[in-house]
């Protein structure tokens, strides 16, 4: 099934791009969400108001990005947990316990930005990657301590 994509999707295209892909994927999810529009005859007249109102809303986020950016630059997370003489932690600092630590410093990220490979489940200093697209990245320094 051909459609247009309204927002762009990382691993099929930009917004106003004409792309095929299966069926049920454009019926079940991408048309529902408001992701993508059929390619019929009308649909395709209007792919350049398409194009710019995804540019005027990419504009919108990559400035509210470079805002946290900047906001992170100075953030330093300080998170204290049990762990045995090795410096091994019994649990781990995930994903979740950063952006709730981030939430009380009133910085709002969703946790899908935040980069780690793995869970941090050791005692020390880290920097994590956050990535809220290709282009806009920060780093957070993140330490934790024994209890």
């Amino acid at each position: 099934m051909k459609i247009i994509l309204i927002k762009d999707i990382i691993k099929l295209g930009e917004a106003g791009s004409v792309v095929k892909v299966v069926d049920g994927y454009a019926r079940n999810y991408l048309i529902p969400e408001k992701i993508a529009i059929l390619a019929s005859k009308g649909n395709l007249k209007k792919i350049e108001d398409i194009k710019k109102q995804a540019e005027i809303e990419k504009l919108e986020i990559e400035s509210k990005y470079k805002a946290l950016v900047l906001k992170l630059a100075d953030v330093e997370l300080q998170f204290i947990r049990k762990s045995d003489e090795n410096g091994h932690l019994f649990g781990s600092v995930s994903e979740g316990d950063i952006v709730n630590a981030l939430e009380e410093k009133e910085i709002e990220i969703h946790k899908s930005h935040i980069a780690l490979e793995k869970h941090l489940k050791e005692i020390g200093s880290f920097e994590v990657p956050i990535n809220f697209t290709t282009k806009i990245t920060a780093s957070l320094k993140v330490k934790i301590d024994s209890e």
